[in-house]
């Protein structure tokens, strides 16, 4: 995974204004007093002086108001900053920081409103607190919120307004600081990291061999050698027997830095939302002993199908993710496990490319090895967006038959049709064959098999039962 503190996004600090017309206003505390000054108008009804007394009080009130006013902080003396302290993944809580430098030697009292998109925050950022005034050094307070982004890609993030009164909380100021920037939300880093991590612990030992060297198995050419019993007729290279009047053989060693092409749709019916539910029985086949590792994170129910063209029936391990507060779209999933795949492929030594299409071509990657490819390879997939039109898959597989000439294994991530015919993906990517290995991968529906698994108790959920 490419390093974190890359992917935060920069820290930002602006000056604070003054806003409104007037740049503040009366504070509850000076209303307060004025109502309290009504207390005289009883006696007044008595003696016409109580209302002098009133009217002294009032004045009071004005003076103090005027006295907690020039106390006050001018917005210039006020700096903001916006501190960022991860990286934005997709449906992940992250931390921000708003920080307040105060360079007058009166402290106040100040509540900040931050100007976050919807798709970052469901409500407006608030918090309070309280900064003290410079002692020889600037008076900083730190107020800090979590945000949950519902969608990757770049969003805008606005500007922080100020409320801040002093002691007396007679008058208050209004400023704002303009901390206008644009962050990227990246797929689910934690998610996908931890992933990758159960990904390779239960094929760390494939991925030891991977560099070792075993003649006689994979399908590379190493060497020649002398016809042994027991050698398969299609190994014998009937070339180089001819020449040497004896039979002679081809080794063959494991495939080493092999080509993995991601291809993810994001085309309309990608855009189905999928409701996580919760399921304990998530495990991954231990190459070493042939049994089922318990892993610890809980099911969405995506699901791995069948490799076209592949001579015989594989076991997929389902790779799922967790219960989210947001609704994810299958194109969320996806490109989680794109992320996932990409990093244990690296991780393997072998080389990673990436398509990301609809109707048009949204992302490309050649196929390439390192963190810097790996950092490549995280970007695009963060702005990746579905479409509301069906997905172009002829057009995708002309990309890869055009481009992609090294035999590869091509993992297609997207969603087939309920249809009587062959889905089209399916038909394109058939194209490939004589050339690839294609292995689809499509995301189930967990509520689906939900409603099937459950018994229909009344006419409502018999009509649900046949529906799903």
């Amino acid at each position: 995974m490419p390093e974190i503190s890359k992917l935060v996004p920069e820290t930002v600090t602006a000056r604070a204004v003054s806003r409104g017309k007037l740049g503040g206003a009366f504070g509850p505390r000076f209303f307060l007093g004025l109502l309290l000054g009504l207390v005289w108008l009883g006696p007044a009804w008595l003696d016409i002086r109580f209302l002098y007394a009133m009217a002294l009080w009032d004045a009071l009130m004005a003076l103090a108001w005027l006295a907690d006013w020039r106390r006050l902080p001018r917005p210039q003396e006020l700096s903001v900053s916006r501190v960022w302290s991860e990286p934005l993944s997709q449906g992940a809580e992250a931390t921000v920081a708003l920080q307040v430098s105060n360079a007058s030697s009166f402290g106040f009292q100040v509540k900040l409103e931050d100007d976050l998109p919807a798709s970052l925050s469901a409500k407006v950022p608030e918090a309070e607190a309280q900064v003290p005034g410079a002692r020889g050094e600037l008076g900083v307070a730190r107020l800090t919120y979590s945000v949950e982004p519902a969608e990757r890609g770049n969003l805008r993030v606005g500007g922080a307004s100020l409320r801040y009164q002093g002691s007396l909380k007679l008058a208050e100021r209004w400023a704002g600081a303009d901390l206008a920037q644009t962050v990227r939300v990246y797929p689910n880093l934690q998610e996908s990291k931890r992933y990758a991590f159960y990904l390779i612990r239960s094929r760390q030992i494939e991925l030891e061999k991977r560099f070792k060297r075993q003649p006689g198995m994979g399908r590379e050419f190493e060497s020649l050698r002398e016809y042994r019993q027991g050698d398969e007729p299609r190994d014998v290279c009937w070339t180089a027997s001819a020449r040497r009047a004896k039979l002679i053989s081809r080794v063959y060693r494991v495939e080493r830095s092999q080509s993995v092409i991601i291809v993810v749709d994001d085309g309309r019916l990608m855009l189905a939302r999928v409701t996580p539910i919760l399921d304990s029985g998530f495990a991954i086949l231990d190459s070493k002993t042939s049994t089922a590792l318990p892993a610890r994170t809980p099911h969405t129910g995506a699901s791995g199908k069948a490799a076209v063209g592949a001579d015989r029936e594989s076991k997929i391990d389902t790779v799922q993710n967790p219960k989210s507060q947001i609704g994810l779209t299958k194109l969320d999933y996806a490109v989680t496990a794109a992320l996932s795949l990409a990093h244990v492929a690296l991780h393997s030594g072998d080389s990673v490319g990436l398509l990301a299409y609809g109707r048009k071509v949204h992302a490309r990657l050649g196929a390439a090895r390192g963190a810097s490819h790996l950092r490549a390879f995280l970007e695009r997939l963060a702005m990746v967006k579905g479409e509301l039109v069906e997905a172009d898959h002829a057009r995708a597989a002309d990309l890869l038959l055009t481009e992609q000439k090294r035999r590869s294994l091509i993992v297609w991530l997207t969603d087939l049709a309920e249809t009587a015919a062959t889905p089209e993906v399916i038909e394109s990517a058939s194209r490939l064959l004589n050339r690839h290995l294609v292995l689809f991968v499509a995301i189930g529906q967990p509520e689906l098999g939900q409603l099937v698994a459950r018994r229909p108790v009344s006419v409502e959920d018999m009509y649900r039962y046949v529906a799903a």
